[in-house]
């Protein structure tokens, strides 16, 4: 009987994974035969990569923004997910719709929005000119600042919520352990909170990370075509160039670095236990 079970629900899995096979692995393998066909061929689309000085600033212009957002996200979305857990039953429903609503609005409106509030005449500008904060404009749009505000907006609720259910899991009982020893509450914090959390804290990095190395519209939009990261520049390539070569191997290049990430994160014992694959 549960040999049978067992079998039935494997069948009900093909049409998932044929699904799978066709929108994502074959367009996948395809990207790959184009980047060692294409143009001069292997050899030379890949050794671009590494010689060409528009392809290096465009890199690393994407590991810094990428970076920078991971790390402004990650220390935003904690206070918010531990302010969550320390709330009553009703304030943390509240906390949470807010957190959620973001994800009811299109990422284009939302990346509009900040355009208009950090441009030159924008909300943010016209407030602190009028109180004599700033006599100039300050420039936060079509540049790196603007597209980091973008991304770790975006990214935020994403994180609160991997957070959030990382901390809800923490037993308490080990907290209070801790304060009827005498410990204070920063010490309880650093030695207790922050070092249970550190799983989450590593799955909801990993995710914005390779979520921004990846990202298209919010730096498009307000990076005004300034502030290029890869994925921008793989679309200028196919959209504008033409150069398959160039964005199909840079394509390549790039899932293989989240794969890399991917297969050293699982590498540690703590991380294979938050993806829920255990610890051996």
């Amino acid at each position: 009987m549960s040999s049978r079970f067992e079998r039935f629900a494997l069948y009900l899995t093909v049409p998932a994974g044929l699904l799978v096979i066709l929108l994502y692995a074959l367009p996948i393998l395809q990207v790959l035969a184009l980047s060692l066909t294409e143009g001069s061929g292997a050899v030379a689309n890949y050794e671009r990569l590494f010689t060409s000085r528009a392809v290096a600033k465009v890199v690393q212009t994407t590991l810094v923004v990428s970076i920078s957002t991971t790390f402004i996200t990650m220390v935003i979305a904690y206070i918010i997910a531990f302010g969550m857990i320390h709330m009553s039953s009703g304030q943390r429903k509240l906390a949470l719709l807010m957190v959620s609503i973001p994800f009811w609005v299109s990422v284009l409106v939302r990346a509009f929005a900040w355009i208009t509030i950090l441009r030159s005449q924008g909300l943010l500008n016209s407030g602190l000119m009028s109180i004599g904060a700033i006599t100039e404009p300050l420039q936060l749009v079509y540049n790196r600042v603007g597209v980091t505000i973008g991304m770790v907006h975006y990214m935020v609720p994403f994180a609160v919520l991997l957070l959030y259910a990382n901390l809800t899991d923490i037993d308490r009982r080990v907290v209070q352990a801790a304060r009827s020893l005498g410990a204070r509450p920063m010490t309880v914090f650093f030695r207790v909170w922050l070092p249970m959390s550190l799983p989450g804290i590593g799955v909801a990095s990993l995710f914005i990370l390779v979520f921004s190395l990846g990202f298209l519209i919010t730096p498009a939009l307000l990076g005004g075509g300034r502030t290029l990261m890869v994925a921008e520049y793989i679309s200028v390539q196919i959209s504008n160039t033409g150069r398959w070569d160039l964005a199909t191997s840079l394509s390549t290049a790039l899932l293989i670095v989240v794969g890399l990430l991917l297969a050293l994160a699982l590498r540690s014992p703590t991380m294979r236990a938050a993806f829920g694959g255990g610890s051996k």
